[in-house]
């Protein structure tokens, strides 16, 4: 999971760097996506033993970001 997780980073990372070089949105639905994944992977990962709510806000917030980024898809 870590390598999927490194992945995914460079590319949530490269396509960031590529819409502020350029100035375009186009590409910010599928960034979000990409960090979607990224949260909900690392929300699901192994929940960490002290901090039961810790996992449980990567998973909220990996929700919320697929939402918006599905609002994206529509509005473009």
């Amino acid at each position: 999971m870590k390598i999927v997780k490194i992945i995914l980073a460079i590319i949530v990372v490269a396509l960031y760097a590529y819409q502020l070089i350029t100035g375009s949105v186009e590409l910010m639905p599928y960034s979000m996506l990409f960090l979607a994944v990224i949260m909900l992977i690392t929300g699901l990962e192994k929940p960490q033993k002290d901090r039961k709510g810790g996992s449980l806000r990567y998973v909220v917030v990996s929700l919320f970001l697929f939402f918006v980024s599905m609002l994206g898809f529509l509005m473009d």
